[in-house]
């Protein structure tokens, strides 16, 4: 008999498990339990108690530790990996009936497709497979002409997706972000937001032509053989070495004089211009105004760059802020502003003193070393009546005199530049202005809309009979130092103030609302500046002393020349 038949077969020990039954509930009787059903038996651990069920089923996968539902995480290939069928459990969601504040609605507006998403191109592809089919089969010949003309219309459709992608993509870019002329404090009190919207509805009709006050100055007559100019015999820009006075309101001595007798408001053409015209504005600015005993005297800051002229500032797609770059912002203004400047002086006749029109008094600014410098302008100081007591006192300008049969006419003489037409989204003037000048026109309209506005209230105000435009391009497009004229056009403010759209009763209705806010304050000083990113102005309350500095008071009635703030080099322009 052999060792396994004589010892005896052992088995491993098997204890029946007890299965637990309730008879009056559901679930298990030993250990945690959770009491749903009603008159349960079992006594239930206190931690589960009154705790909601999830139902669940026994095919469902475990593994989902962590309900991670953003975007980046879903599985792609098994979307509903972890998904109970049983739902989602909606129970476990928190809800506050008392809490509305986070209440928001569910947008169910279908999603505008681009034009690219919605398969308009697809009927000449399927057209483009049939003609494949139908001429292809195996010969040769009709299998080469296929893949050629399908690889043509691939070519285009590619052209035309590349157009539409461009296009959209500018309209979906996102805003920029511009900085503001001024740093705003934090002692500075905010005294009153006004948005454009509202600011466009104001009106102040029945404000009659302005009053003259005092007239100084010295204009040249100008030389009508520019309005034959043209594309064809254009003529060089040149650069006129004259100096420009840039003087504030409460520099001005003649103003300091007329404060003690005439008005209660003060301003010049310029700052009157930037609030009149403000709801066109994009770019950030802003006025400093001194109320002093019943007195509005309005200024612009020392050091700032107010009087440079924009460049599409309103265009659809304005000028990259690239500080280091030709076209920038601020060196395309620096650029408009000296051809601005050469331009209205070169257009005039030179000759002896005797042939120029003079004004009764002379320039206020003009000191003894810069006699024959200056540039060719006149000022009137004017008065217009506001009504209830608010009489307003401005400086206007002229810039030059024509002479004509009926007389001598006031001009004011502007030019609009040309700097990139592919880059500035315009028409190219050396082949439409001759042609289309119309075009060129309406469509600087388009991107300098506020600089225009504001020429246009400038030449009104000042009761200039004409104001003359001159088009200004570049030589070379990489060459900000040389320029050339190609034409001149001119209008009567007010027709040309109805061609744009200006209503002067909206520009007088904004500024009286600013008026009538500032006279509300108590005396001290106040700023109002554009938001850099809002079409919406703001009025500060701001401490006395701000913007002052150590040799404020002793800078006189001298003012701030333009000449010698700006030089240009072949690389564009500078600021010394």
């Amino acid at each position: 008999m052999s060792e396994s038949e004589s010892s005896p077969t052992v088995y491993a020990d098997f204890k029946k498990p007890q299965l637990q039954f309730n008879e009056d509930g559901w679930g298990p009787c030993d250990g945690p339990l959770i009491e749903t059903g009603v008159g349960a038996s079992c006594e239930p651990h206190v931690d589960f108690k009154d705790m909601p069920y999830q139902p669940f089923s026994k095919s469902d996968r475990l593994g989902k530790i962590s309900d991670w539902t953003g975007t980046a995480t879903v599985d792609k290939k098994f979307p509903n990996k972890y998904a109970s069928q049983f739902g989602t459990g909606s129970q476990y969601a928190y809800y506050h009936d008392e809490d509305e504040t986070t209440f928001h609605l569910v947008d169910t507006a279908r999603v505008q497709k681009l034009p690219y998403q919605r398969g308009r191109f697809r009927g000449n592809m399927r057209n483009l497979r049939g003609h494949f089919r139908g001429r292809g089969g195996r010969g040769g010949g009709h299998h080469q002409g296929g893949l050629q003309a399908l690889g043509k219309s691939i070519k285009m459709r590619d052209q035309r997706r590349g157009t539409t992608t461009r296009k959209w993509g500018v309209r979906n870019a996102p805003p920029k972000i511009r900085d503001a002329s001024v740093t705003v404090r934090p002692d500075w009190l905010t005294i009153e937001e006004m948005d454009f919207p509202r600011l466009a509805k104001l009106s102040l009709p029945g404000v009659k032509e302005g009053e003259d006050i005092i007239c100084c100055g010295t204009l040249e007559y100008y030389d009508k053989t520019y309005d034959r100019i043209n594309v064809k015999s254009e003529k060089p820009l040149q650069r006129v070495d004259r100096i420009f006075h840039t003087v504030t309101t409460t520099d001005d001595p003649i103003i300091r004089s007329l404060s003690k007798t005439v008005g209660n408001v003060y301003a010049t053409d310029s700052i009157l211009a930037t609030i009149m015209c403000c709801t066109r504005s994009n770019y950030s600015w802003d006025i400093v105004i001194d109320k002093i005993q019943d007195k509005l005297f309005m200024d612009k800051r020392d050091n700032t760059e107010f009087d440079l002229l924009t460049v599409n500032e309103t265009s659809v797609e304005p000028p990259a802020d690239d500080g280091n770059s030709l076209n920038s912002p601020r060196n395309l203004a620096i650029e408009a502003t000296f051809i601005n400047h050469n331009f209205s002086q070169q257009v005039l006749k030179s000759g002896p003193a005797e042939s120029k029109f003079k004004f009764p008094e002379q320039n206020p600014f003009i000191g003894d070393e810069e006699e024959g410098e200056v540039a060719s302008v006149a000022y009137r100081y004017r008065k217009w009546d506001l009504h209830n007591g608010i009489v307003l006192v401005a400086r206007c300008e002229h810039d030059a005199v024509m002479n004509t049969p009926s007389g001598d006419q006031f001009l004011s003489v502007k030019a609009l530049n040309e700097w990139d037409s592919k880059l500035a989204n315009g028409v190219e003037w050396r082949q439409k202005l001759d042609t289309q000048r119309g075009g060129v026109l309406a469509n600087e309209l388009r991107n300098n809309a506020c600089k225009l506005a504001k020429w246009t209230v400038q030449a009104q105000l000042a009761g200039s009979d004409q104001i003359k435009f001159g088009y200004v391009s570049r030589a070379h497009v990489k060459d900000s130092s040389r320029h050339v004229i190609l034409g001149t056009q001119q209008f009567r403010p007010i027709e040309f103030a109805t061609q744009i759209n200006l209503s002067m009763d909206n520009a007088w209705g904004i500024l009286r609302c600013i008026i009538d806010l500032l006279m509300k304050q108590k005396d001290g000083k106040y700023l109002i500046m554009k938001d850099p990113n809002k079409p919406m102005i703001r009025l500060y309350d701001i401490p006395e002393n701000t913007f002052e500095t150590d040799g404020s008071e002793e800078s006189g009635d001298e003012g701030e020349t333009f000449q010698p703030m700006y030089s240009y080099s072949g690389e564009g322009a500078k600021k010394n």
